[in-house]
């Protein structure tokens, strides 16, 4: 079975080195050589989209940890204390470990408030937490990490490159169509002239 297997493998190998143009074949036809030009092509435009989707990538992930910069910058990092227990709490997504909860703060004015923020589920009351403020002591949104920011780059680069590799691989195959109903009536009109002689000959 395996054996089987390995042979399949490399008939197939041999047949995608064929349509690429490699070996001698006297019946390559026209239509064989346009389509090993469009698959080299292809190929080549699929290995230069690697680095343009680093590049981009990399440019968004830069961009993101610039805007989380100016958010640090003007927000305030304090720490603040759980008023309830969250071990209970029911997650609001499959997978999501975070749920709002209470917590008491010193403002940048030194004005003790309470208000609502993200914690972990689990957290217990009176657990030291930290939150961001903004110019007016309101609890605002976490600014992005910078290992969120590079997550944030790696996954549109990845999502770019991929969605790329989509649309060529569909441009080559459409590509093909054309290429595959030349070589059919080229296979027919050879069979017409062919047959007849073919046939005659068995008799």
């Amino acid at each position: 079975m395996n054996t089987g297997k390995e042979r399949s493998g490399e008939l197939w190998v041999l047949r995608q080195a064929r349509r690429l143009g490699f070996g001698k074949n006297p019946l390559r036809r026209r239509s064989d050589r346009i389509e090993a030009v469009v698959l080299w092509c292809g190929l080549l435009v699929a290995l230069l989209l690697i680095p343009v989707a680093a590049a981009i990538g990399t440019g968004v992930s830069n961009a993101s940890e610039e805007s989380a910069a100016r958010q640090r910058a003007i927000l305030h990092e304090v720490k603040a204390t759980t008023l309830e227990d969250t071990a209970t709490a029911v997650p609001s997504a499959p997978g999501d470990v975070m749920s709002r909860a209470q917590v008491s703060y010193v403002d940048a004015n030194g004005v003790a408030r309470e208000g609502m923020t993200s914690v972990v589920i689990g957290t217990k009351a009176g657990d030291e937490v930290t939150i961001w403020l903004d110019h007016s002591g309101n609890i605002v949104r976490t600014p992005r990490s910078g290992a969120d920011s590079s997550a944030f780059g790696t996954s549109a680069g990845f999502l770019m490159l991929a969605g790329s590799w989509l649309l060529l691989w569909g441009l080559v195959r459409l590509a093909r169509v054309p290429l595959d109903r030349s070589r059919t009536r080229e296979w027919e009109n050879e069979w017409r002239a062919v047959a007849p002689r073919w046939l005659h000959g068995q008799k």
